[in-house]
Formats: C-alpha cells, structure tokens, sequence
C-alpha cells in the first residue's frame, strides 16, 4: 500500500497544526469512498483520537463496513471483522488454547479480535454471553482465556454496528457494554446526488481498493498522546458535569449518563478542538458532542416512552437548561 504519510518528525511533542493537518488528510482520504457523510467521519475519527469505540445503528449497506475498512486503510492498521450471530461463541471472538501434540503444551490460536480495528458487525444478534467477550477487550485491551492474559495491539478500535428495524433475533445490549461505546453515530441513506456520485466512482471498481495510507499506526499513537494537552478550563469541565448531571435528574430518565460520558465528553472536546486546529476547548465542543457521546448511556422511563420521549429529545432539553459557563462568547477565541 503506497503511503503518503504526514510528516510529523521525531519530537516529542506535535503542533496543533500538524494534529489538524493529518486529521483533516484522513478525513479526505476517507471521503474518496464515504461520499456525503463528513459529520460522521469526523465523529469516527474524533473516537480513534481518543482511542474511543463506535456503535453505529442503522440500516444495512450504508457503508459501515467500508467506513471502518478505510479508516484502518488510511492509518495503516489491521482490519478484521466479526460477524455476529445467535450461535457465535466467546472463543470465536477471543481465541482458544488448542493442545499442541508434538510441544505437549497448550498454545493459544487468537481470534479475531486480535486486531487494531474490529468490526463487530450486528452485535446485537449474538447471545449475551458472546457480547460479554468484548467487554474486557474494550476496557482494558486484553482478553482472557484459559486463565491467561493476552494483550491486544496498539491502537485498538471497536465499530459495532446494530440494526434499528430487526427485532426478532436480537439481543438488546446491556447498559455495562453500551456505556463502553465512547460515541454512538448514525450513517442514514446518502442524498440522491450522493449516491449518483457512488454509483459513479463503483461502475468499474471499488474505490477502497486503490485507497493510499495516509498516517502510520506510531504516529497516531503520538496523535494520541498529544491530544491530551488541549486546553479544557475548569468552568467548562464543570459545564460537562452539569449536562450529565442534568440527564441523571431529569423526570423522564431511568438512567441516565455515567461518568463515562462526562470522560467521554471531554476526550471528545479535546479531540474536536485539536481537529479543527485549536490548542483550547470551546463551549460549542462539549455542545456539538452531546447526543452522540450520552443519547446511547440514557434508558427513557416507560411513562416518557409512553409519551414519545427520546434521548435525544432530554439531552436537547438538558442543554437548553444548563447554562454556559461565562456567558455568551466567553471562549470564543480564547487562547
């Protein structure tokens, strides 16, 4: 695969501008085959800068599979996907210790997990003990069998992908694991103008097939770690505490956000800002990744379902209440 890598050196340190160049080149390079979709490739690839995993509910063939394919493309990382089912077994996801005769010694075989980007496509059709097989592998990086702790590679990155119109055979994710999911996302269908333009660059080949590299897996390792450094003053950590807060006390909330989502928020405004080439978090950050970093962590109460009451719908009302620390235009463009 011809790379084209952004040059970041060998510092220790990294610009805000070389972070925003690089992330702005992946975006475009996956915009050659994710056509009319640049918020939810930006959301995607703000989670891999956190070293965040995806949920993605929707419809089949809207690309999801490709989404997750070109990102590891563009970052020169593997890619290995997993498709879901009601007979799957935790060892098809993790791996099993297999008796080796000639070594007389039990040798692990990995499965596919063992990947630096995993597609864990229809998630929700395999039981609840096959989903749990993940829930170390997204916490902690490492899974465990037969006892023995095995590592998974750096950086590692979980799409999952659930269908919104099949019920029958699906398994609803608990809230342990969806709360492991840093942001929840939604591709819906290309605009006709879109799709023209897919059907055009397919009459041939498949774009994916011909996409370059873009950055390599040590450099957004070091992506990674600068991130951190954004600036994010203590009024607008106090603001990201009150909007989870505010879903954990509203009337038509079982349960709302756990402190995931308060760290998700933050590592998500960092990510953002970095992106769009500040080294300080703006209100319209935190604001901009609310309902994807916490609509999937709140259940709705059986009387606010009664009444029509989504997530999205108290996470809009939680920050329409919620003031913004310092006033309108407080950060705007501080440095």
């Amino acid at each position: 695969m011809a790379a084209s890598s952004v040059q970041l050196d060998d510092r220790p340190t990294l610009t805000i501008q070389q972070i925003s160049d690089g992330a702005q080149r992946v975006m475009a390079n996956i915009e050659q085959v994710i056509i009319g979709k640049h918020d939810p490739v930006l959301l995607t690839l703000i989670a891999v800068l956190c070293r965040g995993h995806v949920l993605i509910e929707d419809v089949p063939g809207v690309g999801k599979t490709v989404l997750t394919k070109a990102i590891a493309r563009s970052i020169g990382c593997t890619f290995k996907r997993i498709q879901f089912t009601p007979d799957l077994l935790p060892s098809d996801v993790t791996g099993v210790s297999i008796y080796n005769q000639a070594t007389h010694q039990f040798e692990f075989q990995p499965g596919p997990i063992m990947s630096q980007f995993v597609l864990a496509d229809e998630i929700n059709r395999a039981t609840p003990k096959a989903q749990s097989a993940l829930l170390e592998a997204m916490e902690e990086g490492q899974v465990t069998v037969d006892g023995i702790t095995h590592p998974l590679p750096i950086p590692f990155l979980v799409m999952a992908t659930q269908n919104p119109i099949e019920y029958e055979g699906t398994f609803p994710l608990p809230e342990a694991q969806l709360d492991r999911f840093m942001l929840s996302i939604n591709l819906g269908y290309p605009a006709p103008a879109d799709e023209v333009r897919i059907l055009d660059r397919q009459q041939h080949s498949h774009p994916i097939d011909t996409l370059g590299q873009i950055l390599g897996a040590d450099e957004l390792l070091a992506i990674q770690r600068q991130i951190r450094e954004v600036r994010l003053e203590h009024e607008l950590r106090e603001y990201i505490v009150s909007l989870v807060a505010g879903t954990r006390q509203h009337p038509s909330v079982y349960l709302g956000a756990s402190p995931r989502g308060s760290l998700a928020l933050f590592r998500g405004a960092q990510a953002l800002a970095a992106v769009d080439g500040r080294d300080y978090v703006k209100p319209d950050d935190v604001k901009r990744l609310v309902r994807p970093c916490l609509a999937h962590r709140i259940i709705v109460a059986h009387a606010g379902r009664g009444r029509g009451t989504t997530p999205n719908m108290v996470l809009d009302e939680v920050v329409s209440m919620v003031p913004v620390p310092g006033g309108p235009g407080s950060f705007n463009g501080r440095r």
